[in-house]
C-alpha cells in the first residue's frame, strides 16, 4: 500500500526548526521540531522536572493541532531554488 505524502493544510504552517509551544500533563513547554510525520512532529524540548525528563527524555512527539508557533526557522535557499528564479 502506497503511503500518503501529501501534507496537510494544518501540516504546512510548520517546518523542520521552527521553535513551538505546547502542553504535556497539564504543564506548557516550548521546544524545537526535529522531524516532520504524517500527523505530528518530533519535538526536542528542556525541561526542569525530573520526572518529566525521565518519562519523556526531553523529546517527544505531539499531534501537529496542538502546537503553537513561537517562532519560525530561517528558511535557506537551495540550489533547486535559485535556478527556478532564472
Amino acid at each position: 500500500m502506497a503511503k500518503n505524502t501529501e501534507v496537510s493544510e494544518q501540516q504546512a504552517k510548520y517546518n523542520v526548526g521552527d521553535e513551538v509551544e505546547f502542553t504535556i500533563e497539564k504543564q506548557k513547554f516550548t521546544g524545537f521540531i526535529d522531524k516532520s510525520y504524517t500527523n505530528s512532529f518530533l519535538i526536542t524540548f528542556e525541561s526542569k522536572d525530573p520526572e518529566i525528563i525521565d518519562k519523556y527524555h526531553n523529546k517527544v512527539v505531539i499531534n501537529n493541532q496542538h502546537l503553537k508557533m513561537i517562532k519560525a526557522a530561517p528558511k535557506v535557499e537551495t540550489e533547486d531554488d535559485e535556478e527556478e528564479e532564472k
